[in-house]
C-alpha cells in the first residue's frame, strides 16, 4: 500500500519516533558505582550482593585462564567472556534452580553457575561428547553453535513448560549478530503468540563477529524489535549487574504469571576477540572505543558499589581469585585423564541405532583404529 498523504507520512514518522524514544536504557548504577535509580534497586541481601561479586570475579579469572589454556592447546573452541560478566551472571542470578537455560557458545559461565560441572565445560570445549551430557538435576541444554537457533528451541521449551503448568521459565541468549538471524524473529514471534514463559536476551556487544551493529540493522535499539512480536522489550545497561538482575527478575515474574515473554537487550562489550580461532578485533575496533568500554567495566563498577557499603575488600577478592585458580587446575587435570575421541566414537554416539549409510564408514575407521 502506498501512502498518498503527506500528513499521513508525517504521522507515521511521529509514531516511529515514539517507538524509538520508549526504549531508553535502564540503569541503576552509574559508571562510578553510585546508585542513580533508587526506586529500581532490587531487594538483595548483603550476602547475595557479595555472592554475585564473587561469581563475577571467579568468571573473570576463569576467562583469563581459558584464554591461556587455549593458547597452550589444552582447550579447543573458546569464546572469551571478559566484559560481559554483568550481562551473563546477573541474569542467571535472577533465575531459580528449576528454570531452563539455553545458551549460545559464549554463555558457558551461566550454565556453570546453574550447576554444570566445570570439567564438563572444558570437555565441551575439547569436543568430547561427555561435555554435552548434562546432569539430570541441571536444567540446561548444551551451548548452541548455530547462531540464533537457541531462540527457536527456547520458544518450544517454554511452550512445553506452559502446557505442563510449570512455574518456571526459559532464558536464552544470543548476540547482536544473532538478532539479525531469521531464527531470532521466529522464536520471539512464536513465544509471543502463545504467551510462552521465555526470556530472550540479546547481548549487544556492538560488533557481532566483526560487523558494527549499525550496519546490521536500521533500528535504533534491538529492544524495539519486540514490538513486531507483540512482546515486552527492554534495553538495559549490560555493564550494570543490578540493572540486569532487576530486569530479568521482573521478566521472570511476568512470565510465570502468564504475561508472556520479554526481549531484553543488554548493552555490553567483549574485551577480547570474538573467539580464539584467529579473530583480530583491532581490525574492526578502535583503541578509543576499547578504552571507553573498559572504563565501564562491570567488575570495577560493582566493586566500587560494594566497597562503599563496606561489603568488599582486596583480601576477599584475592581469595576468590585463588579459589578459582585451584578449581580450574583440578578441573583441567581431570579432563586430561579423558582419552581423546576417535572417529568411531563420533559416529557411534550420533544415533541410537546406526543407519546403514554410516555403518560402512564406521567399519572402515574401526579397521584403521585396530591396526
Amino acid at each position: 500500500m502506498y501512502v498518498n498523504s503527506r500528513n499521513a507520512i508525517v504521522d507515521y514518522k511521529k509514531q516511529f519516533d515514539v517507538i524509538e524514544n520508549e526504549f531508553k536504557t535502564f540503569q541503576i548504577l552509574s559508571e562510578e558505582g553510585k546508585v542513580i535509580n533508587q526506586e529500581a534497586l532490587p531487594e538483595l541481601s548483603d550476602e547475595q550482593l557479595k555472592e554475585l561479586m564473587k561469581r563475577m570475579v571467579f568468571t573473570r579469572t576463569l576467562d583469563q585462564r581459558c584464554v591461556s589454556l587455549n593458547r597452550q592447546g589444552r582447550l579447543g573452541f573458546y569464546a572469551p567472556t571478559a566484559g560481559q560478566e554483568a550481562s551473563q551472571l546477573a541474569s542467571q542470578f535472577a533465575l531459580e534452580k528449576e528454570d531452563f537455560i539455553l545458551p549460545g557458545y559464549r554463555d558457558v559461565p551461566q550454565i556453570i553457575w546453574h550447576g554444570l560441572p566445570l570439567y564438563q565445560a572444558f570437555l565441551f570445549s575439547r569436543g568430547h561428547f561427555h561435555g554435552n551430557q548434562v546432569p539430570e538435576d541441571v536444567n540446561c541444554l548444551p551451548p548452541q553453535i548455530i547462531i540464533g537457533a537457541q531462540y527457536i528451541q527456547a520458544a518450544g521449551v517454554a511452550l512445553g513448560l506452559k502446557k505442563r503448568g510449570a512455574k518456571s521459565v526459559v532464558i536464552t541468549y544470543t548476540g547482536d549478530g544473532g538478532a539479525s538471524q531469521g531464527d531470532f524473529y521466529e522464536g520471539i514471534n512464536f513465544a509471543g503468540a502463545f504467551k510462552a514463559p521465555a526470556i530472550f536476551i540479546v547481548q549487544n556487544n556492538r560488533y557481532a563477529i566483526s560487523t558494527p551493529v549499525e550496519k546490521q540493522s536500521a533500528v535504533a535499539t534491538i529492544a524495539q524489535k519486540s514490538v513486531a512480536a507483540g512482546i515486552v522489550g527492554v534495553q538495559v545497561d549490560g555493564m550494570d549487574p543490578l540493572a540486569v538482575y532487576a530486569a530479568v527478575r521482573d521478566a521472570r515474574e511476568r512470565a510465570i504469571n502468564g504475561e508472556g515473554p520479554t526481549l531484553i537487550e543488554t548493552l555490553t562489550y567483549r574485551y577480547g576477540p570474538h573467539t580464539m580461532s584467529g579473530d583480530d578485533p583491532t581490525l574492526y575496533r578502535t583503541k578509543e572505543t576499547d578504552n571507553e568500554w573498559h572504563a565501564k567495566d562491570p567488575l570495577i563498577r560493582f566493586r566500587a558499589f560494594l566497597k562503599a557499603k563496606g561489603l568488599w575488600n582486596e583480601e576477599e577478592e584475592d581469595q576468590v581469585v585463588e579459589q578459582a585458580k585451584e578449581e580450574i587446575r583440578e578441573a583441567i587435570q581431570k579432563v586430561d585423564q579423558y582419552p581423546k575421541l576417535k572417529v568411531t566414537d563420533l559416529i557411534g554416539n550420533m544415533f541410537e541405532k546406526m543407519p546403514d549409510s554410516l555403518r560402512e564408514q564406521y567399519e572402515i575407521y574401526k579397521s584403521k583404529e585396530s591396526k
